[in-house]
Order: C-alpha cells, then sequence, then structure tokens
C-alpha cells in the first residue's frame, strides 16, 4: 500500500466524539458522574440547566477544572450571543482543560466568525436549528477558516420560538418542521465539512426508543447524537460504531483503490464499487478508530 494512500489519510484523522454528554455545570455530582462516563465527550453546560443565579457559580467551577490524561473530552456551552451571560462565559474559555465551546442559538456563518474573533481557534459545536431564522443560514457555515468542528440541531428551543403547542405528529413522530430542521443540519454540517450530530432523545429510561432513534440517525449520516444522561452513552457509543463487517468492507475499498490508484471504478466482494464508495468507506475506517 501507498504510504500516502487513503489508509493513510485516515489513520491520521482523530474519531470524531460519537457520545456528546450534557451536564449542569453548577452541579458538583452531576458532572462527577459525567466525566467518569464513557461519553466521548462531555458538554459543561451554562446555559438552560443552570439557572440564572446559579451561573457565577458554575462558571467559577469551569474555571477550576483540572483535566488528566485520558476520558472524555472537555467541551463548554455558553449562553447565546447577545444574552445577558455571554461575555462573562467568554472569559473563562482560557482554560486549557476545555477542548471546544459549543454555541446555543446560532443563526448563520457569521456568528462562528464573531465568536472565533473573540476566542481565537478553538474548536467550536454549532447548535443551528434554535430559532426561526436559524432555517434559512444552514449553508452559510462553509468557510474553510472556521474552527467550526461540529454543528447539530434542537427542537426544543425552536418549537418555543415558532409558538407550537407541540412538535409532535398524531403518531408520535417528529412534524414535518421539525424533520426539515433536522434534514437541514445535516445537510449543512456535511457541506460545510464538519461534523453532523443528531439531537438529543428526551426520555433517557426509554432505551430501546434511543437505540431506534441513533441506529436511523446512523444509517442518514450523522455520525454523533447529543445525550442527556449517562445512561444513554452506551446505546449511542454502540450505534455509532461501525459494525466489524463494515470495517473489514471498507478496509477493502480503500486497498483496492490504493493498489488502483487511477482506477475510477472497481470490484470489491462482488459488488461495483466507485469513488463516492472510498470516500465513504474513509469515513467508516475513521468512525472505528479508537473504539472503547
Amino acid at each position: 500500500m501507498h504510504a500516502d494512500g487513503p489508509a493513510a489519510q485516515v489513520a491520521a484523522v482523530k474519531r470524531e466524539p460519537r457520545s456528546w454528554l450534557f451536564v449542569p455545570a453548577d452541579s458538583a455530582r452531576k458532572v462527577e458522574k459525567a466525566v467518569d462516563s464513557a461519553a466521548d465527550a462531555v458538554i459543561f453546560d451554562l446555559e438552560d440547566s443552570v439557572a440564572p443565579a446559579s451561573k457565577a457559580a458554575a462558571r467559577d467551577f469551569i474555571k477550576g477544572l483540572k483535566k488528566g490524561n485520558g476520558g472524555p473530552d472537555w467541551w463548554v456551552r455558553i449562553n447565546p450571543i447577545g444574552s445577558d451571560w455571554h461575555n462573562d462565559d467568554i472569559e473563562i474559555i482560557g482554560n486549557g482543560a476545555i477542548s471546544g465551546i459549543v454555541l446555543p442559538k446560532a443563526e448563520s456563518g457569521a456568528d462562528i466568525v464573531q465568536l472565533a474573533h473573540r476566542t481565537g481557534n478553538i474548536p467550536i459545536h454549532a447548535i443551528v436549528t434554535e430559532t426561526a431564522a436559524s432555517l434559512f443560514g444552514l449553508l452559510s457555515y462553509r468557510d474553510p477558516k472556521s474552527p467550526l468542528a461540529a454543528m447539530s440541531w434542537g427542537a426544543e428551543d425552536l418549537s418555543a420560538a415558532l409558538g407550537a403547542t407541540s412538535k409532535y405528529e398524531e403518531g408520535g413522530e417528529l412534524s414535518f418542521t421539525y424533520r426539515l430542521a433536522r434534514s437541514l443540519c445535516l445537510a449543512g454540517a456535511v457541506a460545510a465539512g464538519v461534523q453532523p450530530v443528531d439531537g438529543v432523545f428526551a426520555d433517557f429510561r426509554d432505551e430501546a426508543g434511543l437505540k431506534r432513534e441513533a441506529e436511523a440517525a446512523s444509517r442518514e449520516g450523522f455520525t454523533g447524537k447529543l445525550a442527556i444522561h449517562p445512561a444513554q452513552v452506551a446505546v449511542i457509543n454502540a450505534a455509532f460504531l461501525p459494525s466489524a463487517a463494515d470495517v473489514a468492507h471498507a478496509q477493502a475499498v480503500v486497498d483496492a483503490f490504493a493498489a488502483n490508484p487511477d482506477a475510477g471504478a472497481l470490484s470489491v466482494d462482488g459488488r461495483m464499487v466507485d469513488r463516492p464508495h472510498l470516500i465513504q468507506a474513509n469515513r467508516v475506517l475513521q468512525r472505528s478508530q479508537g473504539a472503547q
């Protein structure tokens, strides 16, 4: 195999987090459980789950965090741009233990530019469907110089913003507006070249329902999912980890094109594959790396 071939390119890329676990930053007990979990990324929340009177104490807690080796990546969900607490939240981002920022209620790529101007090149995970205006800006996140690393979607805030009494159809499935927001997030993230992350599954006691939703998201192209309870982490991690058969086929595709670099299409395992299959194979191998 060529040293600079597709497999070598995959090996140089860090696997994206599968599970992104929210935890209120004002609860030491919940934080301890979260950081000891098998989540790939823990999001210390300064926004919705922290009451205004507790936000200062939560920021002080994050300031004092000291990270050891291993364990989940640590991210902080700050309050939205323009909110009363946003500027104070920005001041704590210099803590070297923090891997990145989660920006809620992002409405366009301009929000990422504005935030990056104040925080440098620290990675940003934007929640991109929480306002009515945000649904019209999903293509604006494409910027090769942007520190944007991931995009996820949220139905709760969008439902409130639209004045909806429910975000579900009578049969229990999401209404069209929220399915649209989800699809736009997926397409917008892929267009921007960043990780597409599926939204939360609110009923953390419904393991079967979470499994169905996470596996469906993985099939559609999402590569991770938000979580609100440590009990959801194992199900999410499993859903976004390719099977042994998927990995073996992906490796065979990569090997075939490495051995025939000028080929447009090849036969692998009795099936015709072309360059789009090679792209997908590389993604499968990337997602399979570092499995816990």
